[in-house]
């Protein structure tokens, strides 16, 4: 992949943003191009804006997109902080339309994240399962093994005493409940003990714009799996979804096939 470029664009709930990606390093050609997400974000909103991006980049190849979405063959089959109407619409036809036809590959946001970070990120050196973990309104996860993604986990919603893991332990939790870092850090322990039962990773990747203050919340995570924040920030989902783009047609991507 010497050489190679690609481009991403990361759908969310307040901006749309879009670059230039160097596939060998990760970096961002040129500077992102962020517009305001359209309210309501309807699909033919949001692939306008996303159309928008691309045009004023001047890029004419493949396009890879992140959706705040489970995405199987390409169709949206969740909505968070997007329009409800995107449930069951073909999010890979409505952006390859919208973009004169050419090739697209759409996968959910933390999907993304996780493949950036994994290739490029906290996890490039890791020789086994490991899994994102973005600590926001919700939780939002991805798990890869040796490079290879899992498609479309939603272990926020996994059930951990009793609640969803997200409503112990998303940052919104901690907000809104006003929780000082410790006392948060052992609502995350107990999901992350859980979740570390269950699958057994090599590490955990912590993302989201709390793992900015990583350093007031992870050393007192008492866990056994190792957990270091996110490396590529607020970057991750572009690179991510560029990489999606150009490793295998976009049907292998979104279905976890793809090295």
């Amino acid at each position: 992949m010497v050489g190679a470029r690609g481009f991403g664009v990361d759908i969310g709930g307040s901006g749309i943003k879009g670059a230039l990606v160097d596939l060998t390093t990760g970096e961002l050609v040129e500077e992102r191009i962020k517009i305001e997400t359209p309210r309501p974000a309807t699909p033919a909103a949001v692939a306008a804006t996303v159309a928008e991006i691309v045009a004023r980049a001047g890029w004419s190849g493949p396009v890879g997109i992140t959706l705040p979405s489970v995405v199987t063959s390409g169709i949206a089959r969740t909505a968070a902080n997007i329009d409800p109407s995107w449930i069951g619409t073909d999010a890979r036809a409505l952006f390859s339309e919208s973009l004169g036809g050419r090739s697209v590959t759409v996968l959910n946001d933390a999907d993304a994240a996780g493949v950036a970070e994994d290739r490029f990120g906290a996890g490039k050196d890791v020789d086994g399962v490991v899994v994102l973990l973005t600590f926001g309104t919700g939780i939002g996860s991805a798990i890869l093994h040796r490079g290879v993604l899992l498609p479309n986990t939603e272990l926020g919603h996994l059930e951990v005493d009793g609640k969803e893991a997200e409503h112990r332990a998303a940052s919104s939790v901690k907000d809104g409940k006003g929780l000082s870092y410790k006392e948060w850090a052992v609502e995350v322990t107990r999901v992350l003990r859980r979740y570390e039962d269950l699958l057994w990773p090599d590490l955990f990747i912590v993302g989201g714009g709390i793992s900015r203050k990583h350093d007031k919340w992870v050393p007192r995570l008492e866990n056994r799996t190792p957990v270091v924040p996110a490396a590529l920030l607020n970057t991750a989902g572009i690179v991510g979804a560029a990489l999606a783009s150009v490793d295998a047609p976009s049907d292998a991507v979104e279905n976890g096939i793809a090295p």
